[in-house]
């Protein structure tokens, strides 16, 4: 039926198209770092160096070395660690919506470090530029040539006459959280200093497998107990289920409307139990596992073979609930409490671990009405966006405290 597959297509692309995405992937977006007329550049005062870090198996990649100008010695120094897909050095969001690590590049300057953004394998510009190449795009292996490729970036950091290599700072989001956790609790697996501190933002504390399922299916069902089901009864009558589509995007609308409507009316065909109304979990529960597919996990039918191949890949590492427990350096988790990608849940579980093992620097904030590029906006309609100028602050101060 084209209302079912047009909702499995509106569901997985405003998720999983982007597995743990920052929301890149969109080519040739547009990158704002031109200053206000009348304002200064963000970047005044510091020196952009533009550098190429050899990632092996034929990818050298651009990326580029910040530090204030007119700086002695070595610097501090924060790397930054992208969300999924094939991001460049600024994470740059799509439908012009500028940056995540641009504006936190430039907030971390302003207190004497140093930084390092690099492009992914496969990406060749800002944009994101990709190449024509499918085995840089896709590596055999994926997320484990991510880790690979981030070793990568952190030895080339630790040999710059411009970092002090004990105090290199992981800063990862989404995707990057769990490379990082990776990263800092084996250092010496990976050939690299043990770093100085990591940053979490949009945390992966949960396996993949849940994280894609709540992306996929169960952000649904939470979005008709939230929005819908106003008596709280776990039943949604035709006058409740009328009522939630009120407000809604038109294509969002009418996705609910072919599960839970027929006219004015209840669906038949979903009110199983033929009560006049529609349990929430069991019933449309049932209809929407149909429709997504998520009992066929990860052979889902709009995910292309790289998505399953990578969600196949990262399985096999352990999340940043595991890895991160065994780092004893400062740690700093951040989570938009409206997340529906990395749920803040998984954040607390996160920190609990950290706490658990003995950590005595650890902190966890979750930020009311943000979502997952830590933005102000709508939890079931998100508007990416840079971080909020709180994130942004927060993370300098801690930064500045452990310099």
């Amino acid at each position: 039926m084209t209302t079912t597959k047009n909702f499995r297509k509106l569901t997985i692309g405003l998720t999983a198209a982007g597995v743990l995405a920052a929301g890149a992937g969109v080519a040739n977006a547009g990158v704002t770092e031109r200053p206000a007329a009348g304002q200064p550049s963000g970047w005044a005062g510091v020196t952009r160096e533009q550098v190429r870090i050899d990632f092996g198996k034929g990818w050298v990649t651009g990326a580029e070395l910040t530090y204030p100008t007119g700086s002695k010695g070595r610097l501090p120094l924060v790397i930054f660690l992208h969300g999924s897909g094939h991001n460049d050095m600024n994470q740059t969001l799509p439908e012009g919506q500028g940056s995540t690590f641009v504006p936190l590049a430039q907030a971390v300057s302003r207190e004497n470090f140093a930084t390092l953004r690099f492009n992914k394998r496969g990406v060749t510009g800002i944009g994101p530029v990709e190449t024509t190449d499918p085995a840089q795009l896709n590596p055999k292996n994926p997320y484990r040539q991510i880790q690979l490729d981030a070793a990568s970036v952190v030895r080339f950091a630790a040999k710059s006459s411009r970092v002090d290599p004990s105090k290199i700072f992981l800063l990862g989001h989404s995707e990057g959280t769990n490379v990082a956790a990776n990263l800092a609790a084996e250092p010496q697996k990976f050939g690299i200093p043990t770093p100085a501190g990591v940053v979490e933002m949009g945390v992966v504390g949960l396996p993949i497998k849940q994280l894609l399922t709540l992306q996929i299916f169960g952000r649904l069902l939470l979005q008709m107990h939230d929005e819908f089901d106003v008596n709280a009864d776990g039943r949604l009558t035709a006058a409740e289920a009328t009522d939630g589509l009120v407000g809604q995007p038109r294509e969002v609308a009418d996705q609910f409307r072919s599960v839970l409507l027929d006219g004015k009316k209840v669906k038949p065909s979903t009110d199983t139990d033929r009560d006049g109304q529609i349990a929430i979990d069991t019933e449309a529960g049932a209809v929407l596992r149909e429709v997504t597919h998520i009992d066929d996990y990860p052979n889902l039918p709009d995910l292309d073979q790289p998505v399953i191949d990578y969600a196949n890949d990262i399985a096999r590492f352990p999340t940043v609930s595991q890895a991160l427990p065994k780092f004893a350096g400062p740690t700093l988790l951040l989570n938009g409490e409206n997340d529906l990608q990395t749920p803040a849940r998984a954040a607390l579980v996160a920190d609990a671990a950290v706490a658990k093992a003995g950590n005595k620097d650890h902190k966890i904030v979750i930020y009311p009405g943000m979502a997952h590029t830590m933005n102000i906006t709508p939890k079931f309609t998100p508007v990416f966006g840079q971080p909020d100028k709180q994130v942004i602050a927060d993370i300098q101060s801690w930064l500045k405290a452990r310099r």
